[in-house]
């Protein structure tokens, strides 16, 4: 049993880490054929793409997945930590299971993700969850089929989560979510120990992958006829710090764009590592998507530095407007926090301040959430909950208006739009610009699910477009 550890997940040292390739043990390849499995997933992209390794593991011992978690012999949970209510849905879905198990004793469940890597919520599981058969971590995903196979042939309770990162695995299997939009890695975990955050601690410190297993991984998705890539990290733009002297997030960028993949996209960004660099790449090359996510958190620089964000709101800014003006027609998005500790009013009106400048193009708005074990937790919390809930329907009201203005500059405009698939209930088309709009569209030919086709839009609302296919 390993458990997890806040301090040991606090530590940055230097320590050199392996790239080794993965293999699965033959005694196991469908040891399960027969059986079902349900994959639930909370959070960001880089679980979605978790998720997707999870899936191809589980399908190499035999199970078959199913969107019923009733009917399902293993229910695993991939689950996120950054905020109270992804965290609340979780234990929900548990309390579910145990219902469930009640009825069916040989149900297998399992928890994984960041809030695996959670010292109280691992110490919730032993204590009130003891019929969970196992816990696995962010950092031992590839050990999932022997953790799983001693959940069930030892039929006790493994939790077998690393507090500290280990080495690279490369290989892993992956069951791809659609045929034409595929997640590359090209680093994990983050350094930066923003107040508020809990991913330092539940993904590790910053490691890179080389740049040749990368280019590989996308040069094998171009073959498959994949049209669009999009990069992930914790914080993206530090990729290669830890790794090269010369080649960081601009060069793998050249990179990836020479690879001629149609369509090419990266988050999420920090603006502490945006360089000049990387801006004009995104400018130089068309098939690296004008379309960038910006976190502001908040625009008070009183609240950036208790938010350990290291800019301030002038250095955002200038950051910003260079963006807009040396890459044509790019949209940006970003995220902002309301409510944390130590915000007055002249705070929330500073980042109002930012807002109105930026008129972004979407924005994701949160009330400020404490995570056990973050510096934050610490701040003394002057606002009330009210207050927060007031401030939070402000901003909306005010991004809201920006999305549906920038939309309506859009009407008449030809954007090249990648299909998704057919709204059943609108029986349109829909899809996303260059610029990452939902786009829904009639076309008299009929197209499919990863082809790019050019679309007038004729009407333009606050979160969407609607288009035809231009002849």
């Amino acid at each position: 049993m390993n458990l997890p550890d806040l301090l040991e997940e606090k530590l940055r040292d230097k320590r050199d880490y392996n790239t080794i390739a993965f293999k699965l043990n033959d005694d196991v390849l469908n040891k399960y054929e027969g059986k079902s499995f349900y994959l639930k997933t909370y959070g960001c992209q880089m679980n979605e793409h978790d998720s997707e390794n999870i899936a191809a593991l589980l399908e190499k011992l035999g199970f078959k997945r199913i969107d019923d978690y009733q009917n399902a012999d293993l229910v695993l949970l991939n689950t996120c930590s950054v905020r109270e209510n992804a965290h609340n849905k979780a234990f929900g879905m548990l309390g579910r299971l145990k219902h469930l198990k009640e009825y069916n004793p040989d149900l297998i469940v399992g928890l994984c993700g960041c809030m695996a890597q959670e010292v109280g919520v691992v110490n919730d599981i032993l204590n009130n969850y003891k019929w969970v058969n196992f816990v696995f971590g962010t950092h031992n995903l590839y050990q999932l089929p022997d953790i799983l196979d001693k959940a069930i042939s030892e039929n006790k309770q493994q939790i077998e989560v690393y507090s500290r990162e280990g080495d690279l695995i490369e290989n892993l299997p992956v069951k791809r979510a659609n045929s034409y939009k595929a997640f590359v890695n090209i680093i994990y975990g983050c350094n930066k120990f923003c107040t508020y955050c809990i991913v330092p601690y539940t993904r590790g410190r910053e490691r890179s992958r080389k740049k040749e297993d990368i280019l590989k991984e996308i040069d094998e998705l171009v073959r498959d006829g994949y049209k669009e890539v999009t990069i992930l990290g914790q914080n993206v733009n530090a990729y290669g710090k830890d790794l090269y002297d010369d080649y960081f997030m601009g060069e793998l960028l050249e990179d990836i764009a020479k690879t001629n993949i149609p369509r090419v996209r990266f988050m999420t960004s920090h603006p502490w590592d945006f360089t000049d660099h990387m801006i004009d790449v995104i400018a130089k090359y068309p098939n690296i998507m004008p379309s960038i996510h910006l976190p502001v958190q908040s625009g008070s620089n009183k609240v950036l530095k208790l938010m350990g964000r290291r800019y301030t709101k002038e250095e955002y800014l200038e950051l910003f407007d260079k963006i807009k003006e040396k890459i044509p027609n790019c949209m940006v998005s970003t995220d902002i926090i309301v409510g944390f500790p130590g915000e007055e009013e002249e705070d929330f009106l500073d980042t109002l301040d930012v807002v109105n400048h930026c008129k972004y193009d979407n924005a994701f708005t949160f009330i400020y959430s404490e995570r056990e074990g973050t510096p934050a937790c610490k701040l003394k919390d002057n606002v009330k909950q009210e207050v927060r809930e007031e401030r939070l329907q402000r901003l909306n009201e005010i991004v809201n208006k920006y999305f549906l203005e920038n939309n309506k500059k859009l009407e008449g405009k030809i954007l090249p739009v990648l299909v998704e698939g057919i709204s059943s209930k609108k029986n349109m088309y829909f899809g996303y610009s260059d610029t990452n709009k939902l786009v829904n569209f009639t076309s008299d030919v009929e197209v499919k699910p990863g082809d790019i086709v050019d679309v007038k839009i004729t009407n333009s609302k606050t979160w969407s477009l609607d288009g035809e296919a231009s002849k």
